[in-house]
């Protein structure tokens, strides 16, 4: 639904009092969960996109967004863990867990349309439940089995790396292709037939994980999270919820604090949960840059 403007900011505010941050979404029981993440990242609810923050409760339905540089941690409710890699889209198309005979089953689609992911089931948990889990690409569907598995969308090449476990693949028009050893790889090229699965290296391997992992100090976000950046710190609402919408828009999730100052009332427009220093430093350089805000700082306060 449409919020005017005023009602808009008085709601920011009144939210941030409470110490929340602003959303229209109904409570949902959640289904995934984002765990970590270096910003900006989006999440598309119901045609309605928002910045992805640490904690964020997600569910069937939702798509993920990220920028470049930005990475995701998703921790899926059966166990099961989600990373996405630079300028990736990424559907949560649907997700189930059921009891069969004792036994927990879950079931999921995902979609990955653009960048790369990995999809990777602890150990313990692939005893724990049965599992039914496809990812698809554009062209093509892999089904996975209690697997650790890496995969990419880009420039219409698709490319699915496994690197535990089992996944068929099928790509439109073509057979499916059992996977069943370790390290090797299935690559499917824009307009030509798929390449024969092949084994690949330690290095490559490590190559491709690269793209989905979490860098430390590079802007990394999580619940644990203790220090914060302010982008803004003014009297002047309007000028805060100005900044606010900004970022807001630029994929970080900015939240605005009301406090006192000297006996005046002013208002911080912060990003909260970032890990470390370092991690807070190299967002507040982004800022400056992407967006022009100069009057940035980073405290654990």
């Amino acid at each position: 639904m449409d919020v005017p403007a005023g009602w808009r900011a008085a709601a920011v505010v009144a939210v941030a009092v409470l110490g929340g941050s602003l959303t229209l979404s109904p409570a949902l029981a959640a289904e995934a969960e984002v765990e970590e993440l270096q910003m900006p990242a989006w999440l598309t609810r119901d045609g309605k996109q928002q910045p992805l923050a640490p904690g964020a409760q997600l569910k069937s339905g939702d798509t993920i967004t990220t920028g470049d540089g930005s990475r995701v941690l998703l921790r899926l409710a059966e166990g099961s863990a989600v990373k996405l890699g630079e300028n990736a889209r990424f559907e949560l198309a649907s997700l189930a867990q059921t009891r069969e005979g004792g036994r927990q089953r879950f079931s999921a689609t995902l979609e990955l349309r653009q960048g790369a992911f990995r999809f990777t089931t602890p150990p313990d948990e692939k005893a724990k439940s049965a599992r039914n889990i496809e990812v698809k690409f554009p062209t093509l569907t892999a089904t996975v089995v209690g697997t650790d598995l890496w995969g990419k969308s880009a420039e219409g090449q698709e490319i699915v790396a496994l690197i535990d476990g089992k996944v068929n693949v099928t790509r439109r028009g073509d057979a499916p292709v059992a996977m069943t050893e370790a390290r090797t790889v299935y690559v499917a090229p824009p307009d030509a037939p798929p390449r024969p699965v092949s084994a690949i290296t330690l290095a490559q391997l490590n190559a491709y994980a690269q793209e989905t992992e979490l860098q430390p100090g590079a802007g990394v976000a999580g619940r644990m999270g203790n220090y914060k950046i302010y982008a803004a710190r003014t009297p002047n609402q309007q000028e805060a919820l100005a900044v606010y919408e900004r970022l807001r828009d630029a994929g970080y999730a900015a939240a605005i604090q009301p406090a006192v100052s000297q006996g005046k009332q002013i208002y911080q427009v912060r990003i909260a949960g970032i890990l470390s220093e370092a991690d807070g430093v190299a967002v507040a350089i982004k800022l400056r840059v992407q967006l022009g805000l100069q009057d940035v700082h980073v405290s654990l306060q």
